[in-house]
């Protein structure tokens, strides 16, 4: 009789990941959170939970629609507080502590910052995070934290990672073929390298890669977002073949770009794939040897049986529109449809630009319309900006305002209001959100003036004998010259409910 396969490797190592990935999620919250959603940042959580309590006409309504500890308090201590616990408590599991109470709690907090978010946390990782964080609190003991706990994995919990999996894979690859064209003629990777949101130092080299290459690349796609999901459901030997593709196809996405967290978040349901059987052959000795102990010594928890397959049943019925999305025509990514975000429906890149439009920020202690005024640009973390600047590495680790002046970019200053309201802080010198700068022109005082233009940028080849990364071209003013005590600012800014900035004292 064949012995029935374990687990016990697996949970050790998705765990680790996750800590790992809740630890990049956290510190972003933590260096962020003020100037983008405090009090006074670019959407204030508080006013926003303030309209959604109107508009619910309570705040018990709003919080039954959007959970979050912050209807208690949203203060910019308390948000700040809350991301640095998050931090904490990510790398005590990364370390190889993690029991349901630890994944509880980071569950419960990182599930809070995403209601209040806003604009900064509308990505498809988000709830993914979440997702995949509420079925980890079911992969462990309620108490006992040790990294081979006496209790082994359930096995209805490794089902829902791996059917997480599935999720997320088919409905990144089915999102592909039935949207961009490209993707079907095999030459989105043409483009892709050069206009996704924040290349990386590797980037320029597969972007002039031989053109077999970029074709290539798309296959290995298809073949792992689209034909390989369906090898989680089948025998051992096409269950590991899937995992194996599904993590080095992620391994190769991390080396091309600069994806947030998305790319290692999403190694970690794929680990469900691997038994002991198959890690044994990869990882140190000592592990497997912890392993193999705790496996002779493990005594299963009817409760935790019982709750895993609660868990699993909860995941089946949530399924059903999930289903229904994927085998549509009209199919829609990155969507949840509970309130809790605990089933969700996955996808990337269902578009692919062709051209890459960049917003420089450049201010000036002259006069606006004095055309020997010299213009000096902002330049944000990572973001293309000086053409002889390196593209950096930053991924797991996320830029939000960075990647939301990407997709600003591709639209108007109406469409995304913050804009002007960081064309206000700017100008008043406002230290929290010069924080998010990586190069203050102005570093002594704010300047009279700033305004945005849009260019175009593509990449220089590598022999460019300039040196530079970049090449670009200016394509229009995106936002005119405004100052502090511009009228039309002021409008702007009050239609919205934003106060006109201070300018803030460095003295103080």
């Amino acid at each position: 009789m064949r012995e029935e396969p374990t687990y016990w490797l697996a949970r050790f190592l998705l765990l680790r990941l996750l800590g790992v990935v809740y630890t990049a999620a956290f510190l972003s919250a933590a260096l962020q959170i003020v100037p983008l959603v405090g009090h006074a940042g670019l959407l204030p959580a508080d006013r926003y939970l303030g309209q959604l309590a109107a508009h619910f006409g309570s705040t018990w309504s709003g919080f039954t629609h959007e959970p979050s500890l912050f209807w208690i308090d949203a203060s910019d201590d308390l948000l700040v507080a809350g991301a640095w616990l998050g931090v904490v408590l990510s790398l005590v599991v990364a370390a190889g502590f993690a029991n349901a109470i630890v994944l509880g709690v980071l569950w419960v907090l990182y599930s809070s910052y995403v209601r209040i978010g806003s604009d900064w946390y509308g990505y498809g990782w988000e709830i993914q995070l979440i997702e995949t964080g509420f079925l980890a609190i079911f992969l462990c003991p309620l108490l006992d934290a040790r990294p081979f706990p006496r209790r082994p994995p359930p096995r209805p919990v490794i089902w829902c990672f791996r059917w997480l999996a599935f999720r997320i894979m088919l409905g990144a690859g089915l999102i592909k073929l039935r949207g961009d064209r490209c993707w079907r003629q095999l030459t989105c990777l043409d483009f892709h390298y050069e206009t996704q949101p924040i290349p990386n130092p590797l980037s320029r080299t597969l972007h002039f890669a031989p053109e077999w290459t970029k074709k290539g690349g798309v296959l290995f796609n298809h073949l792992t977002e689209v034909v390989a999901p369906w090898f989680l459901a089948g025998p051992r030997p096409l269950l590991l073949v899937a995992g194996a593709l599904m993590v080095a196809f992620q391994v190769l996405l991390i080396f091309s770009g600069n994806l947030s967290f998305l790319n290692y978040l999403t190694i970690v349901p794929v680990l469900a794939c691997f038994d002991d059987r198959a890690l044994a052959r990869l990882l140190p000795r000592r592990l497997v040897t912890a392993a193999t102990l705790a496996r002779a010594t493990a005594t299963p928890s009817r409760a935790q049986e019982g709750a895993a397959w609660a868990l699993l049943a909860l995941v089946a019925l949530l399924s059903a529109r999930p289903i229904m999305n994927l085998a549509s025509g009209q199919q829609i990514m990155n969507t949840s449809f509970d309130r809790l975000d605990l089933v969700n429906t996955y996808g990337a890149f269902g578009s692919v630009g062709r051209t890459r439009d960049e917003l420089v920020f450049e201010g000036t202690d002259g006069d606006r319309d004095d055309p020997a005024a010299e213009w000096k640009a902002y330049e944000f973390p990572c973001k293309p900006g000086d053409p002889l600047r390196r593209p950096c590495v930053v991924s797991p680790y996320q830029p939000r305002l960075a990647w939301q002046l990407w997709f600003a970019a591709m639209s108007t200053y109406d469409r995304y209001p913050w804009t002007v309201h960081l064309i206000a802080k700017l100008l008043a010198g406002d230290p929290d959100l010069l924080g998010l700068i990586e190069r203050n022109p102005f570093p002594d005082h704010p300047p009279r003036y700033i305004r945005v233009v849009q260019y175009r940028y593509r990449f220089a080849p590598p022999a460019d004998p300039t040196g530079a990364w970049w090449k670009r071209a200016e394509v229009a003013p995106w936002i005119l010259p405004l100052s502090l005590d511009d009228p039309s600012l002021k409008r702007f800014l009050e239609a919205r409910g934003w106060s006109v900035p201070r300018p803030f004292d460095s003295s103080r």
